[in-house]
């Protein structure tokens, strides 16, 4: 990328990160949280964006929170009263520093989806935290990014339609949950069946595939899925979740998917929101590939596809 095409970049679309924000853990924890500065740096090394692309956003403020979360939860999670059983639910030990990466992580979603109503796309460079519910953190999620940003933004009036596109390999439970009662909010994920979470919480349209799905088979999905929300609902804002776990290298993944694939599955999801006229709010989602590089390199290249696919239609 040129300098030009890199201050084009730079003066129209916003890009946050909260890798930062460090937290411990156990040695040889499988939440690979390096990943996230893995991904920025490539971002700069590559020349895919500038620096000053990059921002830190606020940390989410309990008000911001509670508009997903019961205020009961979002507080003892701050003060740090969870329960044991709530730990192990989590995944993550509780520490203050996990606490503020955690808000971070939902302070990132939200300036991501001001810019995207501002500019037509932005970018959380982590976020798609879909696992946690109302009154419940689990799956390595503190707080439920998307939801919080969605309900935020809703009841401001700043929308009246939201669309939650979920690709993560994990059903967005949390999400669903969250949602459930909230006819603005609308829900579509495509994910493994028989993968984490193993009991699914019902969303507007869920599309469960069967372990070792491959490219065509998940695309044709992911096409009759597009197709059944255009049918049923009519969204004013778009949030993308392009988990980089559907990769067959996955650890945690069970489909088979390729990296031309998933970038096929990224091309479908922009066409169709770019189409449309409508505001995107992309955010990365899991990715536990076997060798980090690979879920690094699926994250960049959807970030990349996003960032060319705007400026082109600029």
């Amino acid at each position: 990328m040129g300098h030009l095409e890199k201050r084009a970049v730079m003066d129209s679309i916003r890009v946050f990160y909260h890798d930062v924000f460090d937290f411990p853990l156990p040695e040889g924890h499988r939440f690979p949280k390096e990943k996230y500065r893995l991904l920025r740096e490539g971002l700069l090394t590559r020349g895919v964006l500038p620096q000053k692309a990059l921002y830190l956003a606020a940390a989410a403020s309990l008000e911001a929170l509670t508009q997903a979360h019961t205020e009961d939860y979002v507080t003892r999670t701050l003060r740090g009263a969870w329960t044991r059983q709530e730990e192990r639910r989590v995944g993550l030990p509780w520490s203050p520093q996990l606490v503020e990466r955690a808000r971070r992580s939902v302070g990132s979603t939200l300036a991501a989806a001001q810019a995207a109503l501002e500019r037509g796309l932005g970018i959380n460079l982590g976020g798609g935290t879909h696992h946690a519910g109302p009154d419940w953190g689990a799956g390595f999620c503190v707080f439920n990014d998307v939801a919080v940003a969605a309900r935020v933004l809703l009841n401001q009036g700043k929308v009246r339609r939201v669309l939650v596109v979920d690709l993560d390999v994990h059903q967005g439970d949390g999400t669903a949950a969250i949602a459930a009662k909230e006819a603005r909010l609308f829900t579509f994920s495509i994910h493994g069946q028989r993968n984490f979470p193993f009991r699914k919480i019902p969303g507007d349209l869920d599309i469960g595939l069967p372990d070792d799905t491959g490219d065509r088979e998940y695309l044709e999905a992911l096409r009759r899925g597009l197709q059944e929300v255009e049918r049923r609902f009519q969204p004013e804002l778009v949030f993308y979740i392009a988990g980089a776990d559907p990769y067959r290298d996955d650890r945690l993944g069970r489909l088979a998917l390729t990296k031309d694939g998933l970038l096929e599955r990224d091309r479908m999801v922009f066409s169709w929101v770019r189409r449309r006229g409508l505001p995107l709010v992309l955010v990365m989602g899991g990715g536990y590939g076997r060798n980090i590089k690979d879920t690094v390199d699926i994250h960049l290249r959807t970030i990349a596809l996003a960032l060319a696919m705007w400026e082109s239609a600029r």
